[in-house]
């Protein structure tokens, strides 16, 4: 269990916020030591060199450590490409803002590549060109595959950024509780079962930490019940998260299918924080770089 950034992909256009996505993607290089590899799909000319020299030169970024892809084509299948050919770790790319609204959501490129891209996805809400480390991270414990690289991802992140928190956030299986009740227990014997089935979340989620180094960090244990995606959405608002955590998908299923039951849409379609989405595969083959 893993999570190395060797390389970084980000996906970038010419637009108001390619300044400020691209010093995002400078500072996690940093903290990462890694190697930046911008994605540029559409024309290529002059004009567009300049531009992007412009942007690179303003972010103060090492020549050594970028490399440019310039591609023609479907901006989702070319970064798809991209990120296969060049081994990306962790590819960045900016939400979208919905019209008139204070609100970010996924668009269709998005979506698209997080549901087949091999590597792990960064979905920035409100890139800055003074971007600063993660104070407040949120971490879905909920049981998918790969719940304990999300959480090691998490871990690992908070002690770089030197973070004030890390929020565990594990559901409280509702299904035990309702037995509970249809077997006419007492109010007594009902809490009795509610705090059995809480304390058999938290050791499940303790059991994960540890594998995983944490000891300088605050690490809080949230259990929650109810609509899932909405529950973990409002959980990130209230806590004001810097980011959010969750664990991708097997290959073989659809992201949405799999990973996200669909009440976890409610996420993707307002956006709490920036969104970090932990595929694990990216680390196959790749055990000779583990620190």
């Amino acid at each position: 269990m893993n999570f190395a950034i060797h390389k970084i992909g980000l996906a970038i256009a010419f637009s108001p916020t390619s300044e400020a996505m691209l010093a995002e993607a400078m500072r996690l290089t940093m903290v990462y030591q890694a190697r930046l590899i911008l994605i540029h799909a559409g024309d290529h000319g002059p004009k567009e060199d300049k531009l992007m020299d412009a942007l690179i030169e303003k972010a103060g970024l090492p020549a050594s450590f970028i490399k440019i892809r310039w591609e023609n084509g479907n901006p989702g299948d070319v970064i798809l490409k991209v990120c296969q050919q060049e081994n990306i770790d962790l590819l960045i790319a900016g939400a979208l803002r919905k019209e008139n609204l204070v609100q970010y959501y996924i668009g269709s490129i998005a979506r698209k590549i997080m549901r087949k891209a091999d590597c792990s996805f960064l979905m920035i809400t409100n890139p800055s060109t003074q971007p600063l480390p993660y104070k407040n991270i949120v971490v879905n414990a909920e049981d998918s595959p790969y719940v304990e690289e999300a959480i090691f991802a998490a871990c690992q992140l908070g002690l770089k950024d030197k973070s004030n928190w890390v929020h565990i956030v594990r559901e409280v299986k509702l299904y035990g509780l309702t037995m509970a009740a249809s077997d006419q227990r007492s109010e007594v014997e009902y809490n009795e079962v509610r705090h059995h089935l809480v304390q058999e979340e938290i050791n499940t989620v303790e059991e994960f930490l540890q594998k995983i180094p944490h000891d300088k960090l605050k690490v809080n244990i949230k259990m929650v019940s109810g609509k899932a995606g909405f529950e973990l959405s409002q959980f990130a608002k209230r806590k004001s998260a810097d980011l959010l955590i969750v664990g991708a998908s097997q290959r073989r299923f659809s992201l949405f299918d799999r990973v996200f039951p669909h009440d976890l849409e409610y996420i993707f379609a307002d956006l709490p924080c920036n969104l970090l989405v932990v595929h694990p595969d990216q680390q196959s083959g790749k055990e000779e770089h583990y620190e």
